[in-house]
């Protein structure tokens, strides 16, 4: 293929990005127009050391004197490359060389439009991040553990998750950051990431941008990519503190819905 693709993946310590790196080596760089931009939010010296590594003529790596976020790193990413097609990419990610084709051959056709893909969890399982709506009781009913309470909503938690799409191609409202394939120009036009997001509700808050700009955001559940998706935000009360502060400043800024 003769387009040319930026993978911008933010880092902090991010433990599963080596082997995300290695996939990208054997999967991609030898087959597409690719070059992996990775941005650091000043790991550690042995992690960076760790990543130093892996630079070479494919793999630019940028290492940052402090912690500025998510949004920031990728802005970084987008202001600092060149290729027509932008990948944002979580570190934790696999995709084989068919998925990747799959998507970059509709991101090709589709005029102004984020591409996503089924997002698996390692043992193959489905992990529903496309999301037809946003209210506070659907992301508080996530978090809760008791699995009655999650039984008693479990059809709303279908909807929210959207697990009844087909397995067809089809615009969307929300698909997650982990994996978003766009024109950079897109990406440009609406401004990239809002940087007041840390980190949590960055890609809402970039599909709802896309949307206003009549921008389409397509999944495409034909290809599929492998996320090992830690959820951070159920483990640490200091990481929970972060996603409550996103969410706030998510709904203060595109209206609050509850129910």
């Amino acid at each position: 293929m003769d387009n040319k693709i930026a993978i911008s993946i933010v880092t902090y310590n991010s433990p599963d990005v080596f082997v995300t790196l290695d996939n990208f080596k054997s999967e991609i760089l030898p087959n597409f127009a690719a070059h992996i931009y990775i941005f650091d939010n000043n790991s550690n010296d042995d992690y960076q050391q760790k990543l130093a590594k892996y630079q070479n003529e494919m793999i630019t790596i940028h290492f940052a004197p402090d912690n500025a976020g998510f949004g920031h790193g990728h802005n970084y990413n987008i202001d600092h490359c060149t290729e027509e097609f932008m990948l944002i990419c979580n570190p934790d990610i696999l995709v084989d060389q068919e998925s990747f084709e799959l998507l970059l051959v509709q991101a090709s056709a589709q005029e102004h439009a984020m591409l996503a893909p089924s997002v698996l969890y390692p043992d193959g399982s489905e992990q529903y991040l496309v999301r037809r709506k946003l209210d506070v009781f659907d992301y508080i009913l996530r978090f809760i553990p008791f699995g009655f309470i999650k039984r008693l909503f479990d059809k709303r938690l279908a909807y929210f998750e959207c697990r009844d799409l087909t397995s067809e191609m089809q615009e969307v409202m929300f698909v997650s950051g982990c994996f978003m394939l766009t024109r950079r120009q897109d990406l440009v036009d609406v401004d990239g990431f809002d940087e007041r997001f840390f980190m949590y509700f960055e890609d809402n808050d970039l599909c709802q941008k896309y949307r206003h700009a009549s921008k389409k955001i397509v999944y495409l559940p034909e290809a599929s990519v492998v996320h090992y998706y830690g959820k951070e935000a159920h483990k640490s009360m200091k990481v929970f503190k972060i996603f409550i502060s996103s969410m706030i400043k998510y709904f203060n800024k595109w209206g609050w819905k509850f129910f």
